[in-house]
């Protein structure tokens, strides 16, 4: 038996249809209040028989800030995925960030512990990794540097690392992934996917930054891949390409039959936009749809190398162009624009 947190999100909802293929007991944790009709959502898009697949996973109610409940929900599990977390950049979520993706993560840590698992596999960011300058590859060797540059979400998912090392130095078998940007079918308002809906009103605009980008269904294979070998204690980059703003931009628009964007956003109006963004979010007590953090992103350039990985289990990942046209077309399916 497998346990599954963060089951209800988009990547852990993923993870559940490439466990169910691979024939795994999956165990997932929900809220008593999570909305399972996303996981169905999911499903839909790889599959006709919905019910049937969505049908295998045990639901079980628990909550990562309760270390006896997931104590519950490990009852004769052998592995854990550890998905779990908050995603965001706005400074609103500080707390949150930080109670769930470090705490939450303790907890977590010391329940495997305690019931004796097998395994763990946990899902960082590339946000954890420290930053190479001068464009150089970043690796997982890469030292991570304190700085103000850092957000809040990249120090949460630091420390909810240390977290996991500090288990494995206690007994526990771990392995970490550090995905970059996942991209795929999901929430058209909310996280990465949120990108294809904006940009299905076409957009002249772009920024040159640079970061990698990753097919959410590559992340959960090497997920699975790394938990069924005898790899523990090691963490891997989980990235496909590395892709200008422009390029992904330009992709997008394209399996929308648009035309690519032309002009460069320059930093003083992005500076201008998350200001008034900021200002808007305190008036109408809403999150900002564009903030410091996204901004600073948009404009860097980041390299990252899958060589360890590579060399680990010899994995290929799919085109990020395979994903975006795969995800284009499901969105243009949904919303029928």
């Amino acid at each position: 038996m497998v346990l599954v947190t963060g089951a209800t999100g988009f990547l852990g909802a993923h993870l559940l249809l490439e466990l169910l293929r691979n024939k795994q007991n999956v165990r997932a944790i929900k809220r008593e209040s999570s909305d399972l009709n996303f996981v169905k959502k999911i499903i839909s898009y790889y599959h006709q028989d919905v019910d049937s697949l969505f049908s295998k996973i045990e639901w079980v109610d628990a909550d990562v800030l309760d270390i006896f409940s997931l104590e519950d929900a490990m009852q004769g599990v052998d592995k854990v995925y550890h998905c779990a977390a908050v995603v965001s950049f706005s400074p609103k979520d500080r707390e949150r960030l930080f109670s769930t993706n470090i705490k939450g993560t303790a907890n977590v840590v010391n329940a495997a512990l305690r019931m004796q698992i097998k395994k763990l596999c946990f899902v960082s960011s590339i946000a954890a990794i420290g930053r190479s300058e001068n464009n150089q590859l970043t690796t997982e060797e890469t030292q991570w540097k304190s700085s103000k540059r850092n957000s809040n979400y990249a120090i949460s998912k630091y420390d909810a690392e240390k977290e996991v090392w500090r288990g494995t130095e206690e007994g526990l078998n771990a392995v970490i992934v550090n995905p970059s940007v996942i991209l795929g079918p999901g929430d058209w308002k909310n996280g990465s996917a949120k990108i294809f809906d904006t940009l299905g009103k076409g957009s002249k605009f772009y920024t040159e930054g640079v970061n990698g980008f990753v097919d959410v269904r590559d992340v959960a294979l090497v997920m699975f891949r790394l938990m069924e070998s005898d790899i523990c204690n090691q963490r891997y980059i989980v990235s496909s390409e590395n892709l200008s703003y422009r390029k992904l931009f330009t992709l997008i628009l394209k399996a929308y039959g648009k035309d690519a964007p032309s002009i460069e956003a320059p930093r003083f109006l992005l500076e201008m936009v998350w200001r008034f963004e900021k200002i808007r979010g305190r008036l109408f007590n809403s999150r900002p749809l564009i903030t410091k953090e996204t901004v600073n992103t948009s404009q860097n350039k980041y390299f990252y190398s899958t060589e360890k990985l590579y060399k680990a289990i010899g994995f290929e990942f799919k085109p990020i162009e395979d994903i975006v046209n795969f995800t284009a077309q499901n969105y243009l399916k949904e919303t029928g624009k």
